[in-house]
């Protein structure tokens, strides 16, 4: 009897360390890298049927004569000659340029303020109490609000557009941080008090990591709304020295009531704005959840 009982534990041992052993050879375990063709039916060809599908319905529309209104809905050929006879005077690229430059510095701005204070906001009661609902409240305000006081303020500047960047992108980026903040495990804190990681040290290497998916959230989120907010000002205060950008496009073809010259603009913000996505916040993204395990590497 007492045999049987001294054996069953040894078994029992013997199963858990095989069991961490098969565990460990999964986690282990590496993919390589996708086949393009498999990149290209997952990822690539969805967008683009999604595309020409909307291309055929637009065509569709005018082909058919349900729209047959040139000044309200252009043929996509029409939007198309507008799009190239930009770009060969040279004009395209000015108008990119000229607005996502402005949307990238003014973003810039806005991070520079925008984590300290949702690192203040979060840290602190006090200051959580008297400006959180301040935060929450300018998130929620439309960004075309701040144009007129902002030109009343600065005059018809960069100055300006700069300013309405940062009344609307501070706010969300400072309220994804304090939610970041906010989920990070309360063991993390211990353990990082436990090993001498206090004050500026436990935010720099504790508390910042921990919160990071919150952070890319907020930052996604005000990006767009740094976006929105400059073609908000862009259209409303145009002005000659300022420059043409996307937005002063769209405000161009509505004065000449020019429709394929305000579908070049639409056009053009949608895909800066997707392009600016794919190419640095979704691989920021992926990289933090990757880096927490939450992500396969393919």
């Amino acid at each position: 009897m007492a045999s049987t009982d001294t054996t069953r534990p040894a078994k029992e041992s013997g199963d858990l360390a095989g069991l961490e052993a098969g565990l460990d050879a999964l986690e282990s375990v590496q993919q390589g890298r996708k086949p393009f063709r498999q990149t290209f039916v997952e990822k690539i060809l969805p967008p683009a049927v999604a595309v020409l599908l909307v291309l055929a319905v637009w065509q569709g529309l005018v082909s058919f004569g349900i729209v047959d209104d040139p000044t309200k809905l252009p043929a996509p050929s029409d939007v198309w000659d507008v799009v190239h006879q930009a770009w060969l005077q040279g004009e395209l690229l000015g108008y990119i340029w000229t607005s996502v430059s402005r949307g990238l510095l003014g973003f810039c701005f806005a991070l520079l303020i925008g984590t300290p204070l949702g690192l203040l906001v979060a840290r602190v009661k006090f200051v959580r109490a008297a400006i959180g609902p301040i935060l929450s409240g300018l998130q929620s305000l439309p960004s075309v609000a701040w144009v007129p006081p902002a030109v009343i303020w600065l005059g018809l500047n960069n100055s300006m557009m700069y300013a309405v960047i940062l009344l609307g992108a501070v706010p969300s980026i400072a309220n994804g941080l304090v939610s970041g903040v906010d989920q990070v495990s309360p063991i993390f804190l211990r353990a990082g008090r436990t090993l001498g990681a206090t004050g500026l040290k436990g935010t720099w290497h504790i508390v910042l990591p921990a919160a990071l998916p919150g952070y890319v959230a907020g930052l996604k989120q005000g990006w767009a709304f740094s976006w929105r907010s400059l073609m908000a000002a862009e259209i409303i205060a145009s002005f000659p020295d300022l420059g043409v950008g996307l937005g002063q496009l769209l405000e161009n073809g509505r004065n000449a009531s020019d429709m394929a010259m305000v579908f070049e603009a639409i056009l053009l913000i949608l895909i800066v704005g997707i392009a600016i996505d794919l190419l640095i916040f979704s691989p920021l993204e992926r990289w933090v959840l990757r880096s927490r395990g939450l992500l396969v590497k393919g």
